[in-house]
């Protein structure tokens, strides 16, 4: 994971409702690539095989709105009544040494992004929108996980269906096939914004 000091590091954002594989898609890219994927904080319940400061930073609600007093996070927001958020210390310091940072968020996380005071963030920011192939893909998706009741996945169905609606707020969107060909896709939006012109530090030897 070296920096690369010749520019500014890329702050790849990838949304997608659940089901859309966006977490798997984001560690297999970070698992090829010398890029940071980012660990959230969240309120909901440790699962099982979940390990605390690798998959989130399990913190209580009480601990999370302090954060969010101190301005602490880059980002938060509740979803399915739990908060989830990221940290600033988990992205700033890579993006400023030129590294890059893959972060798996919601649509919400994503609006304020982009939506950001920070100038150096929205220069720096690439969003991505992962979609499913179709419904039936989907749902059967959300039924292989076996995380949820009945109930909790139709609510998951149809949140899902409202995030799809999103799609064209984002500036790349990845149609969902297989695991092979998403990452492809991923990788190649990576490797051309790493040649943008506006990110590039010119050495002494660039025409200015």
């Amino acid at each position: 994971m070296t920096p690369d000091p010749a520019r500014e590091g890329i702050l790849c954002v990838v949304s997608g409702p659940s089901g859309s594989g966006k977490t798997t898609l984001c560690r297999a890219a970070t698992a090829v690539e010398p890029a940071y994927y980012t660990v959230s904080c969240t309120t909901r319940p440790q699962r099982p095989g979940e390990e605390n400061g690798r998959d989130y930073f399990f913190v209580t609600e009480d601990e999370f709105a302090q954060r969010i007093a101190n301005g602490e996070f880059l980002e938060h927001a509740r979803v399915y009544g739990r908060g989830y958020g990221t940290l600033k210390s988990q992205a700033l310091p890579a993006l400023k040494a030129g590294q890059d940072v893959i972060m798996d968020l919601d649509i919400q996380g994503a609006a304020q992004l982009r939506a950001c005071p920070d100038a150096d963030i929205r220069r720096a920011l690439v969003d991505v929108f992962v979609m499913p192939a179709g419904i039936d893909d989907l749902r059967a998706r959300l039924a292989g996980r076996r995380s949820e009741s009945e109930p909790e996945l139709d609510l998951r169905l149809r949140n899902a269906l409202a995030e799809m609606e999103h799609w064209r707020s984002y500036t790349y969107t990845l149609i969902s096939h297989t695991r092979e060909s998403d990452l492809t896709a991923l990788l190649s939006i990576l490797h051309a914004e790493r040649h943008r012109s506006t990110r590039l530090h010119p050495c002494a030897d660039f025409p200015v």
